[in-house]
């Protein structure tokens, strides 16, 4: 990788390297006879180590949440840096039209390549983190991808229950990726059925403009009080005018992980991801002739 633009245009220099990854390594695979890949050309936002919106999560989620300095402090114990010096990255994984396809046909369980995604197509967004933050460090630059941290662990929120000291969603909604549907799928220009990832960077690169005020703008429901389609495909009820029930769909995707060993013979965890195709945000950001 060529690293001269690495300081002139840092921003284009990092996008290369996410996107052509994706485009070119075999990891990027459902891990199906034939080849075919998880995922299709990603998008990619920038968000600054010192935006505010990070205070904002650690006040709403929980203290245990980390800004972008956190997470590098505890990475890079011997480096003096500020949170202003820092950039985060985030990427957005699309589904492939097939995926999404095959997972709309599903009334209660996943489909097999939505199941392979979860499980084949994460390990390719790990390998993705990881190539990320090594090429990064290759070309003098300090950077950690904080779900692959050790530090990384589950916590329990007492606003929202089930949390974590970084998410993937969180990062992209910062990043000017996207904002959060009913269901908590996060609604990007690619639509909700995706996957994230993100890596912090000792690096100054001009973050990604917001085009949004509210955290649910993207949502029919929330913005228009239309649509609730994301409440109709959901098998087991664990979406609703409230809002998403996490311990509802915790229990329905233990059940799918069973069904996934069972039926597709995957010892990965398996997501359900019904509520996330055959909706108006699947694949865009909707609009309210949609709803």
């Amino acid at each position: 990788m060529d690293t001269k633009n690495i300081s002139e245009r840092p921003e284009a220099w990092i996008t290369t390297v996410v996107v052509d990854f994706v485009a070119t390594s075999p990891l990027n695979t459902l891990g199906l006879p034939g080849g075919e890949v998880a995922w299709d050309p990603p998008i990619v936002g920038f968000c600054r180590g010192d935006d505010p919106i990070y205070l904002e999560f650690k006040n709403h989620i929980g203290n245990f949440y980390w800004t972008p300095l956190e997470i590098f402090e505890r990475t890079f114990t011997g480096v003096k840096t500020t949170a202003k010096d820092l950039t985060v990255i985030s990427w957005i994984l699309p589904q492939t039209r097939t995926t999404k396809d095959e997972n709309l046909a599903q009334k209660v369980y996943p489909s097999l390549r939505w199941a392979s995604a979860r499980g084949s197509g994460e390990k390719f967004n790990v390998a993705l983190r990881e190539h990320v933050a090594k090429t990064l460090v290759q070309a003098g630059v300090e950077a950690v991808a904080p779900m692959l941290s050790p530090h990384w662990s589950r916590q329990t929120s007492e606003r929202y229950g089930f949390a974590s000291n970084w998410s993937e969603r969180h990062a992209a909604h910062a990043a000017g990726l996207g904002t959060f549907g009913l269901c908590d799928g996060l609604i990007t220009p690619v639509g909700k059925a995706i996957r994230a990832g993100s890596v912090v960077a000792r690096l100054e690169v001009q973050p990604t403009p917001r085009p949004y005020r509210d955290h649910h703008a993207y949502c029919l429901f929330y913005s228009y009080g239309t649509c609730q389609k994301c409440v109709e495909r959901c098998p087991v009820q664990a979406i609703s005018s409230a809002g998403h029930d996490k311990v509802r769909c915790q229990s329905h995707l233990e059940k799918a992980k069973s069904y996934g060993r069972k039926k597709y013979g995957l010892k990965n965890k398996v997501g359900c991801g019904l509520c996330q195709v055959g909706v108006p945000c699947e694949s865009h950001i909707p609009s309210p002739k949609e709803g």
